[in-house]
């Protein structure tokens, strides 16, 4: 696949315990972008950060793994986007997307054939 020089980037800011039916919105999000042919998403765990509701979310160990915070990229043409978008609307009760342009200055991928899924 190649992308043009010009990309976009969302971010979408969530909760590690966010779901969608019952499964988690991080994967749920990730299998749409995959279902539409996007380039690609990535997951972040963060370590520590508060939303709107200014709630601090932390690892220490006194309060390990309360509902950290996460963040999925996805890098493609904002035209190849915008279904996303659209899906990410009904599927998100909570949290915040932001894009961005980017500049794509490579794209590649190995040989291998992904047997999963």
């Amino acid at each position: 696949m190649q992308l043009l020089e010009q990309a976009e980037r969302i971010r979408i800011y969530i909760g590690e315990d966010d779901t969608h039916q019952g499964r988690s919105l991080a994967e749920v999000i990730v299998e749409r972008a995959r279902a539409m042919g996007l380039a690609g998403a990535t997951v972040f765990r963060g370590l520590s950060g508060f939303g709107a509701n200014s709630r601090i979310h932390t690892a220490r160990i006194l309060r390990l793994s309360e509902d950290l915070p996460v963040v999925v990229e996805i890098v493609d043409h904002p035209d190849r986007l915008a279904p996303l978008m659209d899906a990410l609307d009904t599927i998100m009760s909570e949290g915040m997307i932001t894009t961005e342009p980017v500049r794509v200055v490579a794209y590649r991928h190995s040989a291998k054939v992904d047997r999963q899924g």
